[in-house]
């Protein structure tokens, strides 16, 4: 399941980008998941698991991926972490929800996301009540950014 904690949240990890440069291991850009997810969001090809294939800026690095692109992996393979998903467009919420159907994660959130008008589950932390569709979400959410 999904669990959301919006607002300041002591230890979460805000500067995704310095973390992912620092922490990322090559084995996980070439991870299908992964590989599918860039293709998603970033819209490129991962061609081996230093060099990814930008229709923008051509052959980059991982480290030059997008932001969101670089918090889903984190949230992937760091599941004892919690990250800043509000580095993430609306795009990742997808994305977010199918790594959480494995296995539970936590992350933080500054904004609203928007998960779609289809059913989920997410826990929102700030107090303790699951929701299952958007109208649910939002009206917790709403209070606390």
């Amino acid at each position: 399941m999904l669990k959301v904690f919006f607002g300041d949240m002591p230890g979460s990890i805000y500067n995704t980008s310095v973390f992912f440069k620092n922490d990322y291991e090559d084995d996980w850009i070439t991870d299908p998941f992964v590989m599918e997810m860039i293709r998603d969001v970033d819209h490129s090809e991962v061609l081996y698991s230093g060099v990814i294939d930008s229709p923008v800026m051509g052959k980059i690095p991982p480290t030059s991926l997008s932001g969101s692109v670089k918090t889903l992996i984190l949230v992937l393979f760091e599941p004892g972490k919690v990250f800043n998903a509000s580095t993430c467009g609306d795009n990742c919420a997808r994305w977010l929800l199918k790594i959480a159907e494995q296995e539970d994660r936590t992350i933080n959130l500054r904004h609203v996301m928007d998960f779609g008008d289809g059913p989920f589950e997410i826990e929102i932390l700030n107090t303790g009540t699951i929701v299952h569709n958007a109208r649910e979400y939002v009206d917790i959410a709403v209070d606390f950014v």
